[in-house]
């Protein structure tokens, strides 16, 4: 299948309003491969950020919903919105997302528009005009994966990172994970707030949330399982100087899940939640769960742990596991995702930069490069569209 025929995910319009830097945008992208370059500060990385909240969870940099609002006088108290027209498998579709912080309608874009369910202060998500009831809605219809210079030093902190990074790779297989992470979260936390009432927690209602936490755990560990199962060919291979990666799931949950069947080892993690109570509720933490889960990722061609390895070696292992993502996305025709990549071409050698972007060319998926240095991402003129970001704008070079 050719890069043009491939199924895959883009942006055809994006629209924000009292986002970040920006009062009113507007973005048309006529190409795949988007280049935008301008001073450190320029609002860039907002550019990314804004796409990346069109899938479930807190975007790129994670933020409070009311830090996304675009400070000072003009921007207090008016929300936020986001909006896109998404080129997706199925066809085109509307999506926007946005927080009313002062109960007032935000309709600049529209399809991020208040509506009759919506509450101040609380973002709202809005697909094709309708109202969705939670972020897992947007697993449906987008799907973006991004790399940061934050998370060059993936490999250095802890599995929370990592999970967060896998689970973005399988929203993309399997929209309804969204759901089910959510889910387990909640009752997660519900749990943990019974135990450490002052009160004597109700016993049934600690059942019945922890028999919500079993079945919803072990569909989480499952799907992330079968999605490191279907990189794992990929991510070893590699791709030119982007070393090969040998990945696998750690945990507890993916140990009894690989030895015994599925309802077995629901039924274990229910009675291990069971037998944990007075545990959790004195160290104030879930100690069984997907939660506890890491992905660990192992240099192949020198057989080390990534986390010994150099911060350039970490860098290219990082950006292998993205490509292999997507490579076998394409291949299985799930959809190749919008890649969001800042300042991913800073600290790669010039054999590195011109691998990189061969092979994004070679994926066929759209592609929002920044960087502060324009003279990095010669090597795409003629194929990629540049842009200038300033003066809280942005403008089309010609």
């Amino acid at each position: 299948m050719s890069a043009t025929e491939r199924r895959r995910f883009a942006v055809r319009r994006l629209t924000l309003s009292n986002f970040r830097n920006y009062a009113d945008l507007r973005i048309e992208p006529a190409a795949d491969m988007l280049v935008f370059t301008g001073a450190n500060g320029a609002g860039k990385t907002n550019l990314l950020e804004a796409v990346s909240l069109l899938v479930p969870g807190r975007g790129l940099r994670r933020p409070k919903l009311t830090d996304l609002a675009r400070q000072g006088p003009a921007g207090t108290g008016r929300g936020w919105a986001v909006a896109a027209r998404v080129e997706t498998p199925d066809g085109l579709c509307d999506v926007g997302t946005g927080l009313e912080a002062d109960g007032s309608d935000n309709d600049s874009a529209n399809t991020a528009s208040r509506s009759p369910t919506s509450l101040p202060g609380r973002r709202s998500i809005r697909i094709d005009g309708e109202t969705a009831r939670n972020q897992s809605a947007l697993a449906d219809v987008m799907s973006a994966h991004w790399l940061t210079p934050q998370m060059d030093r993936l490999f250095q902190e802890g599995s929370s990172a990592r999970r967060r990074f896998l689970d973005r790779m399988v929203f993309g297989w399997d929209p309804a994970h969204a759901g089910r992470v959510a889910a387990f979260e909640q009752a997660m936390r519900q749990r943990m707030k019974l135990l450490r009432g002052d009160r004597a927690p109700d016993t049934t209602w600690l059942s019945a949330l922890e028999e919500t936490m079993a079945s919803k755990g072990i569909a989480v560990t499952a799907a992330r399982l079968d999605v490191v199962g279907r990189l794992a060919a990929a991510a070893a291979e590699g791709w030119g100087p982007f070393p090969g990666a040998n990945i696998a799931l750690s945990g507890d949950l993916e140990t009894w899940l690989l030895n015994d069947p599925a309802l077995a080892a629901e039924d274990r993690f229910r009675d291990s939640l069971a037998q944990a109570r007075t545990e959790d509720a004195r160290t104030g933490r879930t100690s069984v769960g997907p939660q506890r889960s890491d992905l660990m990722v192992r240099h192949q061609p020198k057989d080390q742990d990534a986390e010994l390895c150099s911060t350039g070696e970490q860098k290219a292992l990082l950006i292998g596991l993205v490509l292999a993502n997507a490579r076998t996305r394409a291949s299985e025709e799930g959809g190749v995702p919008v890649l969001l990549l800042d300042e991913v071409a800073a600290h790669l050698d010039e054999a590195r930069r011109v691998a990189l972007f061969e092979a994004l060319h070679e994926l066929g998926g759209q592609v929002w490069l920044t960087g502060t240095d324009a003279e990095l991402f010669q090597p795409l003129s003629g194929q990629a569209e540049f842009f200038i970001v300033a003066d809280n704008g942005v403008e089309r070079l010609r």
